[in-house]
């Protein structure tokens, strides 16, 4: 079916999760009970680097009312000396993540489980552990990690051939470098540094596991996929997938924190131990001490241009935390940094720092708001000494179709320089500015991604339409499905139901992340619809006794396709769901398939901020941002994950940071000291979606919701170098860092 009326595609429909939400009906993990179920509780070490020497669990263990105790003993352990891969994640680090083994490495980092009849019982019995430490010297920051005398987290670990705190470096090469910085008339060279964020979700991690007398285990959870539950639990277990049956809850937020897991394993040993299913919920305090923020990072860029505003040359190396062990988003920082742009000489370093913080997770564009900060103020200050407008430098060196990437690929048609020209002409650009005010802009990119998908759809008795995929929605999914197939069969979008399936009722689908699920479940129930179609006309044609090419489908009905093939009336999806049984039986087809051709995804943001320079504060006015998003199927998720990302980048440019102790402990673990954005800090955040198709996709998707959250540091601390002339080159710039660089001027 090529042509596409646009009846639903593009359209506001009611979301089908909405009335559940907001009337609390939607069930999310931690809703999930069971007849009989006990409590599970982590105990965590209270060092940030300590050998284990020795546990003892007897105390707990004949606590009344205690059913099970877990150590690292009842987790699969994986040799060091071989990786075993698992997506992006190697299970050698997973299998010490989830406990502790030869050392605790972080504040928190989980030493022992237990099981009890009730939460307070499961918390005294956790106390009752006997954990004999030997403490060793820790290392919290990128700086103190590199140095010579570092105390080094893993002997295993080795750079340059000696033990070493980097545990792995990416680099990136296009053209001549040196020659490039050569012919450059101008070149700004700086470096910068940002700290650890956390992805902020609301609801915290939580899991409901039975495991039955035969060794069968269900998992409900809330996580960003369940085949990755069940695949990642299964190593660390043993227990082979297919007794695995793991179900996705409704979602919390995510943004990427969720696609790795914590308790899921530990609550398997623990229900299989005690017979009994088991509960577990972190606390907030929890969240923020043992799941991953992102990287924290410490960055350098240089970039040259000629004097009429072509650039010739950019390099940028980019120190990224691991956490506790090895995994920081490198690629992201090294592989987008510069990717905007049509640089001919390009050299990017990533080096993978591992520190005895917890174990960094995914965060909305692993890596890119790092290196799009660092790269973004660069361009701004390239553009002032260019004197020249700093949209103007952009669009001067845009990509474009045919851009060779530092990072691998000729990008096809994109949408970039139509970003930057939309912003040009927006009346945001234009407006006034008052005193102690400024503007900043910066541009990102995200490389998008497609991957394994499976569908089926399925046509009910009565005539209405029950698609199945395997993502969990977190960003609008099911409500862009039902748009895609009430427009692909011609009916009402309210006739067509979108469910999640577990790992036992659709097939294997990749998890919800990287950008990629409406662009691959899109393609997925496009071909499964379209095999749908096709049954629906050889049913037609059996009851009109005619050659199923004679029929065609049009606004939800079979026809027969012009005069030649005979006089009948039109048939209805309806119509034809009631006489199924007499024509061939259940109507429905699914597909299951590795989708390619997602293309990346650029976005240019405009922000005015306005600095109180008596209390330091920097309060954002007006935002705005451009993006293009392929093709809006739903506009209102798109135009959310864009105001969504940009309240994030803002976030993390101006107040939210991890801090430590001396002890190596995170110092603020709520949100009460962890400095999230609330409403109240925010303008209304405006959005210009710039829709250019992919052309490589039915429907011209392309991933939006990890683009938005790229430029948004680097916008910001351009806005505030602005207004008042003052680069900050250290996130987030909080009311303290603002008042020390004041007050010389002030003074």
């Amino acid at each position: 079916m090529n042509v596409i009326s646009n009846k639903w595609i593009g359209q506001r429909t009611i979301r089908p999760d909405g009335a559940d939400k907001v009337t609390g009906r939607a069930a999310y993990s931690a809703d999930t009970t069971m007849p009989g179920l006990i409590w599970g509780k982590v105990l965590r070490s209270p060092h940030a680097h300590a050998r284990i020497r020795s546990i003892d669990t007897s105390k707990a263990e004949a606590l009344p009312g205690v059913k099970a105790v877990v150590t690292a003993k009842d987790i699969v352990d994986f040799p060091l000396d071989k990786p075993v891969m698992l997506g992006i994640q190697d299970m050698r680090w997973m299998c010490r993540n989830v406990m502790a083994r030869e050392k605790a490495l972080f504040h928190g980092h989980p030493v022992a489980a237990v099981a009890a009849t009730s939460e307070r019982i499961a918390q005294e019995a956790c106390r009752l552990i006997e954990v004999d430490y030997e403490v060793l010297p820790h290392v919290i920051e990128i700086e103190d990690a590199l140095k010579p005398d570092a105390p080094i987290l893993h002997d295993f670990i080795k750079f340059d051939g000696k033990p070493s705190n980097i545990a792995g470096k990416l680099e990136h090469k296009l053209g001549d470098v040196d020659a490039g910085f050569a012919e450059a008339d101008v070149i700004v060279e700086r470096s910068f540094t940002t700290r650890p964020v956390h992805q902020g979700y609301i609801e915290p991690h939580s899991c409901l596991v039975s495991v039955s007398g035969d060794g069968k285990a269900t998992i409900w959870s809330s996580s960003q996929g369940q085949f990755m539950v069940r695949a990642m639990t299964s190593l660390l277990t043993g227990i082979p997938q297919s007794d695995i049956r793991a179900f996705p809850a409704e979602i919390g937020g995510g943004f990427g924190g969720k696609t790795i897991i914590y308790l899921e394993p530990l609550a398997v040993v623990l229900s299989k131990k005690s017979g009994r299913p088991v509960k577990m919920t972190m606390t907030r305090e929890e969240v923020f001490r043992a799941s991953g923020p992102t990287s924290g990072s410490m960055s350098t860029v240089k970039i040259g241009a000629t004097k009429d505003g072509r650039i010739v040359a950019a390099k940028g190396v980019f120190y990224l935390q691991a956490g506790a062990l090895p995994g920081s988003p490198i690629r992201g920082a090294a592989g987008c940094a510069f990717a905007p742009y049509n640089i001919p000489n390009v050299h990017s370093l990533g080096f993978d720092v591992v520190s005895n913080r917890s174990k960094v997770a995914a965060y909305r564009a692993p890596g890119a708001p790092i290196g799009a900060y660092a790269a973004e103020c660069v361009m701004d200050e390239l553009a002032e000494a260019l004197k020249m407008d700093p949209l103007e430098l952009r669009l001067r060196n845009a990509a474009k179709e045919g851009t060779k990437a530092a990072h691998g690929p000729v990008f096809p048609r994109i949408g970039y320089e139509e970003t930057i020209r939309a912003a040009m002409e927006h009346p945001h650009y234009s407006a006034p500015l008052g005193p102690n005010q400024g503007r900043g802009v910066a541009s990102g990119f995200w490389f998008n991604a497609g991957g394994e998908s499976s569908a089926q759809v399925n046509i009910t008795e009565d005539g209405n339409v029950v698609v199945t995929t395997g993502h969990p929605d977190i960003g609008g999914s099911r409500a862009s499905i039902a748009n895609i197939t009430a427009e692909l069969l011609g009916i009402d979008y309210r006739k067509v139901s979108v469910l999640i399936g577990d790992t036992a009722t659709i097939g294997y689908s990749n998890l919800t992340g990287g950008s990629r699920v409406l662009f691959a479940s899109a393609m997925v129930v496009t071909q499964s619809t379209e095999k749908v179609i096709k049954t629906l006309c050889e049913r037609a044609a059996k009851i009109w006794k005619i050659d199923p090419e004679a029929v065609e489908w049009e606004d939800g009905e079979a026809r027969p396709a012009g005069d030649n093939a005979g006089k009948f009336p039109a048939l209805s999806l309806a119509e034809l769901a009631a006489r199924a049984t007499e024509t061939g039986g259940p109507i429905g087809a699914g597909v299951q398939a590795n989708t390619t051709g997602a293309e990346g995804g650029f976005a240019t943001h405009i922000c005015d901020v306005e600095v109180d320079r008596e209390l330091g504060i920097v309060r954002v006015l007006r935002y705005t941002s451009f993006q293009d998003v392929g093709r809006a199927v739903h506009p209102s998720y798109v135009e959310g994950q864009m105001q969504g990302g940009a309240a994030q980048g803002i976030g993390w440019a101006l107040s939210e940071e991890y801090l430590y102790d001396k002890q190596g402990r995170v110092d603020n673990a709520s949100f009460l000291d962890y400095r999230m954005p609330v409403c109240s800090d925010l303008p209304m955040l405006d959005t210009v979606m710039i829709e250019v198709p992919n052309p490589k996709h039915p429907q011209g998707v392309r991933g939006v919701g990890e683009v938005p959250l790229v430029p948004p540091l680097a916008a910001v601390a351009n806005a505030v170098y602005a207004a008042l002339g003052h680069r900050f080159d250290s996130l987030p710039m909080s009311p303290p860092k603002v008042l020390a660089a004041l007050e010389p001027a002030e003074a």
